[in-house]
């Protein structure tokens, strides 16, 4: 019903947006595009998820002797309880099949609210062997918090050296410089994560309250690991504040397609505020709100139909990857249910 709600609410969005600007306007766009540019923009997608594949191999346990396994191994059986039913024989994640992780979790970010694909990510590293099961999700939850800190990061970069410093640039500058400090707190200071956590827990409504002490859980051991081999944790990091750049590059590529202009570290600034606005839980995959933001922060740039045709291709960057994913959805849809259950 929740992705109904959303879908309905990114259509209404759409609507609005198409009727204010001239539908005609946007296919003329797309008409008049630069097709060498569009075709290296869309492209990016390919080397993007298998970096990010790579990167999920390079997170992975067996690939470098993790301390973590170590120390697991040490401990008495009736020390260490296993709500997934842990696998002792762990085996190493290929790349092909890496790639297929990441498509898959893609696809069912489309069907599945708050991008619960990802967490289906875990239970598939788990269900294989390659991990055992609350390892899997925390190395999940430490992917999605480098994505989001790499993201803010880059933001802040580029506010930074953004020309227009009005009050609204002040305010937006605040906010992400905020999120990207708690982030880094969350992930430096175990026992701030843990007081936030508790705090939170107190006040979030009873449903949510349990997702969070899972969550808590396996923050907690997300901690142990990868801060027990920092000069990994640090490759892990570079290596996502590069695809993010890159994933922010991509986007400028979309303007130069459309034969529009922006200077790159403008785009740095900006792109990043409107992927911010696609992550509030209200529509379809961002599809609606990250169009609107693209307008808004764009417009001293070019015009709405331009800015509308970015929203677009932005919104590709999601479709292609789920598209892509589809071949592998049938063993994924079981593995949908089960997280749906949990």
């Amino acid at each position: 019903m929740k992705r109904l709600v959303s879908i309905l609410v990114s259509g209404v969005i759409l609507l609005l947006i198409y009727w204010k600007i001239d539908f005609a306007g946007l296919i003329r766009v797309f008409r008049e595009c630069d097709r060498l540019w569009m075709a290296i923009s869309l492209g990016m997608v390919i080397p993007l998820t298998m970096l990010t594949a790579w990167r999920l191999q390079m997170l992975m346990p067996d690939s470098r002797g993790s301390g973590l396994e170590v120390r697991s191994q040490a401990l008495e059986p009736d020390l260490m309880p296993d709500p997934w039913n842990l696998k002792p024989e762990l085996s190493r994640l290929g790349f092909w099949e890496a790639n297929q992780l990441i498509l898959a979790a893609s696809s069912l970010n489309m069907v599945l609210p708050s991008k619960m694909g990802d967490i289906a990510k875990a239970y598939f590293m788990r269900d294989r062997g390659h991990l055992t099961g609350s390892l899997a999700l925390s190395l999940v939850v430490f992917e999605k918090a480098c994505d989001m800190l790499s993201l803010l990061l880059w933001c802040v970069f580029g506010l930074l050296l953004y020309p227009q410093k009005d009050w609204l640039f002040w305010v937006m500058t605040v906010s992400v410089l905020s999120g990207l400090l708690l982030g880094l707190l969350l992930l430096g200071w175990p026992r701030f994560a843990q007081f936030f956590f508790r705090q939170a827990e107190q006040h979030l409504p009873k449903k949510l309250g349990k997702k969070l002490v899972t969550l808590s859980h396996s923050w907690q051991e997300m901690h142990d690991y990868f801060w027990g081999d920092r000069p990994h944790l640090a490759k892990i990091s570079a290596l996502s504040i590069f695809i993010w750049f890159l994933h922010l590059l991509q986007i400028w590529f979309f303007i130069l397609a459309l034969k529009a202009w922006v200077p790159f570290v403008t785009n740095l600034a900006l792109s990043p505020l409107a992927i911010l606005a696609g992550l509030l839980p209200l529509t379809f995959a961002g599809v609606g709100t990250r169009d609107a933001a693209l307008i808004l922060f764009y417009a001293p740039y070019f015009n709405a139909a331009t800015a509308a045709a970015l929203g677009v291709l932005c919104t590709s960057r999601y479709f292609i990857p789920a598209i892509a994913g589809l071949p592998f959805l049938g063993q994924s849809l079981s593995v949908a249910r089960e997280v749906r259950r949990g």
